[in-house]
C-alpha cells in the first residue's frame, strides 16, 4: 500500500480531525471542554470493546504457540526499548538520569489509545489482525517501568516494603489494564455467541465514541503543550518524533520472526512505537516522584501521540504491508 495515500486517507479521517479540533481549540484557549465523567465513560467503553473483541477472536482461532511467543516478544521489547531511549536522551539532552529514565519508561510502555486508533485504521482498510494482540498490549505495560527503575536507581538500594508494594499495586492493578484484560477474558469465555448478543453495543458505536474521545485527547494535549512546552528543548522534542520511528524499526524484525499477518505486524510495530501517558505516569508518581511530569507527560502526550495519530500509524501500517510481502 502506498504510504502517502494511506497518510492522506488518515489525515482526513474523522478520528484525526476530531483530535486536531481539540488541539486547535486548546491552543486557541477556547472554553470547549469534555466533562471528566464523560471522558472516563468513553475510555471505559473503548477499552472494553477492544478487549472483548480480541477475546472473541482468540476463542474463534484457539490458544496456540503464536500467542505465547508474541507475549514473550512483547515483554522483551517493552523491557529493551527504554535502554535505547535512555542512552539517546543522555547523549542529546541535559536531562538527568532520573528524568531520562522516567521518559524512557513511557517509550518502552504502550499507549492503549494509540493501539485502539491503529485497530480502527486497520478496520477502515479491511486488514484483519490476530486477536491475541490485545493480550500482548496488556503485557507490554509493566516491563518498561521496571527497566526505568533500574536505570534511575543503579547503585541505590532497591525499593522495599510499603514503597515497593505501592508501586506494584499501581502497575498491576492500573484500571486500564484490569479492564482490558478482563474484557479479553470475557470475550474469550463467551466467544462469537457472546459477541452476537452485544454487537449493537460494541461494534456500531465504536468509531463515533473514538472520535469524541480523541477530541478530548486533543484538548488535553493542547493544554499540556501550552503550559509546559518551554520545558522541552529542541533535542528532546526531536526525540519525541524520532524515538517512535526507531522503535518501529526495532519491532519490525520481531514481527517478521513471529510470522504475524500484515495487520498483526502493524499492531506490534505501533505498540512498540507508542508512548504511554496513562499507566506509566501513575507509576512514576509512586516510583520516581522526583522526576518532572511536565517533561515526560508533555512529551508523550503532546508530541509523540499526535505524531503517531496523524503520521505514525499510516507509516507503521505501510511498513507492515511491505514486511508481509
Amino acid at each position: 500500500m502506498d504510504v502517502l495515500a494511506l497518510a492522506g486517507q488518515n489525515l482526513v479521517s474523522p478520528m484525526v480531525l476530531c483530535f486536531a479540533l481539540g488541539l486547535a481549540a486548546a491552543l486557541a484557549r477556547s472554553d470547549l471542554a469534555v466533562p471528566e465523567a464523560a471522558a472516563k465513560a468513553m475510555s471505559i467503553y473503548l477499552l472494553f470493546a477492544i478487549g472483548f473483541k480480541g477475546g472473541v477472536s482468540v476463542a474463534e482461532t484457539g490458544f496456540g504457540p503464536g500467542l505465547a511467543l508474541a507475549l514473550v516478544a512483547g515483554v522483551a521489547l517493552s523491557a529493551a526499548i527504554p535502554l535505547v531511549a535512555f542512552a539517546i536522551l543522555r547523549a542529546i539532552s541535559r536531562l538527568d538520569a532520573v528524568d531520562a529514565a522516567a521518559v524512557a519508561a513511557h517509550y518502552g510502555s504502550i499507549s492503549i489509545v494509540t493501539f485502539v486508533a491503529a485497530t480502527a485504521s486497520l478496520a477502515a482498510i479491511d486488514r484483519p489482525y490476530e486477536g491475541y494482540m490485545v493480550a500482548v498490549a496488556a503485557a507490554m505495560e509493566a516491563p518498561a517501568i521496571l527497566t526505568a527503575l533500574w536505570l534511575a536507581r543503579r547503585g541505590d538500594a532497591p525499593a522495599a516494603g510499603p514503597e515497593a508494594a505501592g508501586l506494584w499495586r499501581e502497575v498491576m492493578l492500573n484500571g486500564s489494564i484490569v479492564l482490558l484484560v478482563g474484557a479479553f477474558l470475557i470475550g474469550w469465555t463467551t466467544g462469537p455467541g457472546g459477541r452476537a448478543e452485544i454487537t449493537a453495543f460494541i461494534d456500531a458505536p465504536f468509531r463515533g465514541v473514538l472520535c469524541l474521545f480523541l477530541l478530548d485527547m486533543g484538548l488535553v494535549a493542547g493544554r499540556g503543550l501550552a503550559r509546559s512546552a518551554r520545558l522541552l528543548s529542541p533535542p528532546v522534542v526531536a526525540f519525541g518524533v524520532g524515538m517512535p520511528l526507531l522503535s518501529a524499526v526495532i519491532a519490525a524484525p520481531v514481527a517478521l520472526a513471529l510470522g504475524l499477518s500484515a495487520g498483526g505486524a502493524a499492531i506490534l510495530i505501533t505498540l512498540a512505537a507508542s508512548a504511554s501517558y496513562i499507566a506509566v505516569p501513575a507509576a512514576m508518581r509512586v516510583a520516581l516522584p522526583e522526576a518532572n511530569p511536565a517533561i515526560y507527560l508533555t512529551l508523550s502526550l503532546g508530541v509523540t501521540f499526535p505524531f503517531n495519530l496523524v503520521l505514525g500509524i499510516p507509516l507503521y501500517v505501510a511498513f507492515a504491508e511491505r514486511l508481509a510481502g
